[in-house]
């Protein structure tokens, strides 16, 4: 009996999907268990896999189409098995392919003696093009017209490599886009055009605002002294090969795991009526990708070491960039960490990841002039905000927390205490 393959929940934030790729056509046999597609959620991209044996008879969504939870993508049965009747009530046929549309230009607002400025000429177009939504976004960044790039993905799907390639100047015929812009309705404002956001931007923008609507927050800010602490990282490195060496984050996070053991309503959640305790100090780093952020947990940091915390980070953030993740890699984490010191920033908050009860914001290392003992002198001084969930952590706790973070990142020692 024919069954239809439905795009399955692939990630805990995940709403809708779109095929990267089919790793199978209509015709071939597939095994239960076995991969018949590759997805693009909103964090990386998964292998989907068939739940039963059989012949795809179907593939409703091809590579590069969009399909919600549930929604049928495919047709499963036995060969030459009328299927007709699964196809009824199907999706519609703007959702199976993912085109990029050319903004259209309205009717120019009405001004009082003075015309407004005629819309641009619309780009040229080879008609329905299927580009992935990282294609999109650097042919936007990088000026590139994607109607001058041939695709090389399934179906002639513009993707990643093919806009590399154009930027590095391979491309064929690829020339500076000419971007149509929209008179704004407002006389005398800017014209502007606008560019659908991807997948993860969504979900970025959606749990933020879980987050900082809903949730009451304040935040603690201090300074701390990172001399000691880039001096045992200069220690430690002497001792290590290329490749192996530890960075500053990595002492942070080995150190906010020993702090967090010890203020467990820091290491904590809030769950309507309970507050949730965690046995281990589960990090979450943020790591910038393409498509905005993502955060790789360090499962039990409170028990790895600095190189084993340091390898871990590497290969986590190197995947992410890569959307090769699996989602038990980024959700679960109990706190959470920003470090944009490697940008020269000094000093920002960050926004609470839901359901964490808190997360560390983290500065640049900067020398900094400092009285010690009534004498100036030049310290390398880092800032560190602790943006706080209230329902769950109060500000002494919290200022507590910090002081127990500041201290053993001031004196590495106390590491073994």
């Amino acid at each position: 009996m024919a069954n239809k393959i439905l795009m399955p929940k692939l990630s805990p934030t995940m709403e809708e999907g779109q095929i990267s790729r089919w790793l199978k056509n209509e015709g071939d046999s597939i095994e239960a268990n076995e991969t018949i597609a590759e997805v693009d959620t909103d964090k990386a991209t998964m292998e989907m896999t068939s739940l039963e044996a059989g012949t795809l008879l179907k593939i409703i969504v091809p590579g590069g189409g969009n399909a919600k939870l549930g929604q049928t993508i495919g047709i499963i049965g036995k060969p030459g098995e009328n299927f007709s009747a699964l196809l009824v009530d199907d999706s519609p046929a703007e959702q199976k392919t993912a085109p990029v549309e050319e903004p259209k230009a309205p009717t120019p607002p009405v001004a009082p003696k003075v015309a407004p400025p005629a819309p641009a000429p619309k780009p040229a177009s080879s008609g329905r093009i299927v580009v992935s939504p990282i294609a999109a976004r650097m042919a936007a960044e990088h000026g590139i017209d994607i109607n001058s790039i041939s695709g090389s993905g399934p179906g002639g799907r513009i993707i990643k490599r093919d806009i590399e390639t154009a930027v590095s100047g391979g491309g064929r015929g690829a020339k500076p886009a000419s971007f149509s812009f929209t008179p704004s309705a407002v006389y005398g404002a800017s014209a502007y055009r606008e560019e659908s956001t991807t997948k993860m931007r969504q979900v970025i923008a959606s749990r933020l605002a879980e987050s900082i609507g809903p949730i009451p927050t304040f935040y603690l800010t201090t300074s701390i002294e990172m001399d000691n602490a880039l001096d045992l990282r200069a220690k430690i490195n002497v001792e290590l090969k290329d490749g192996e060496r530890i960075s500053v984050n990595d002492i942070i996070v080995k150190v906010l795991s020993h702090a967090l053991m010890k203020h467990p309503f820091v290491n904590a959640s809030y769950r309507d009526s309970a507050i949730r305790f965690y046995e281990d100090a589960d990090i979450g780093v943020a790591v910038a990708v393409e498509d905005g952020l993502i955060t790789p947990v360090i499962r039990s940091a409170n028990k790895k070491g600095f190189v084993d915390i340091s390898r871990e980070i590497k290969s986590l953030a190197s995947r992410a960039r890569d959307r090769k993740l699996q989602p038990e890699e980024y959700t679960g984490a109990t706190f959470s960490i920003s470090n944009l010191g490697m940008f020269g920033i000094t000093e920002f908050t960050a926004i609470i990841n839901p359901p964490e009860a808190a997360i560390l914001a983290v500065g640049s290392s900067t020398p900094t002039p400092v009285v010690k003992d009534g004498v100036v002198t030049v310290r390398n001084i880092m800032n560190v905000t602790l943006s706080c969930d209230h329902r769950v952590i109060d500000g002494a706790t919290g200022a507590k927390f910090l002081q127990t973070f500041k201290n053993m990142m001031e004196q590495p020692a106390l590491l073994f205490i």
